[in-house]
């Protein structure tokens, strides 16, 4: 994540991907990542990670459930899973061309990328082809809109346990899932997404071993 402006905000050309990750970029990471806790018995498994222009990793995504489907036969209603953003705390730094400053991460970050991979899993898939891009333009401006305020109406407060320790997070619903968004201490901001699974109850920790989210 080079910045959390809008011009450049991860993934303004296009919503992260929802790919199954290897544990390589993981492992590589100078941060704690973050998933369900233990309460959490289900299928997890790992999306892409994200890195700045100088190969640092800046943030991942641990799934939880099924991975979401596009094909016709399964639809959205049926699916049920959970995705943890991890977002390695910043603060405003040189490019790595030295060219300029890139922007502190922060809770905005997180919420932002926990918005855009709920987005990039609610693909119109009855819309008519050339309608997507316009349909996909115009949720991903929300979605970004959303994250720049959120202390606005569309947020709500919701305390969910990190490590055990109760913390406050900002949560919105929708027509497509849920999304929330908070900070887990000094190292990192937490985002969250998921459809069929309720936000209500959920608890986040520290991975222990991230190389278990690849079985």
């Amino acid at each position: 994540m080079e910045t959390t402006s809008r011009a450049g905000a991860p993934g303004r050309a296009a919503v992260p991907q929802r790919t199954r990750g290897t544990v390589d970029g993981y492992l590589a990471a100078g941060f704690p990542w973050y998933g369900l806790d233990g309460a959490f018995t289900g299928p997890r498994w790992l999306m892409q990670v994200g890195a700045g222009a100088d190969g640092t990793v800046e943030h991942g995504a641990t799934g939880h459930g099924e991975p979401p489907s596009f094909r016709a036969d399964t639809g959205q209603e049926n699916q049920r899973f959970a995705v943890v953003v991890t977002v390695a705390s910043r603060p405003v730094r040189q490019s790595a061309d030295g060219a300029g400053l890139l922007d502190a991460t922060s809770v905005t970050s997180a919420a932002w990328l926990a918005g855009s991979g709920l987005l990039s899993c609610t693909w119109p898939t009855q819309m008519e082809r050339h309608l997507r891009q316009n349909w996909l333009d115009q949720q991903t401006d929300i979605a970004w809109d959303l994250a720049e305020n959120l202390d606005g109406e569309g947020w709500s407060t919701l305390s969910l346990p990190v490590d055990g320790v109760p913390v406050d997070f900002r949560y919105r619903e929708s027509e497509y899932g849920w999304v929330l968004a908070g900070a887990a201490g000094g190292d990192v901001h937490l985002g969250a997404y998921g459809r069929g699974m309720s936000a209500y109850g959920l608890g986040f920790s520290v991975v222990t071993d991230i190389a278990g989210y690849e079985h």
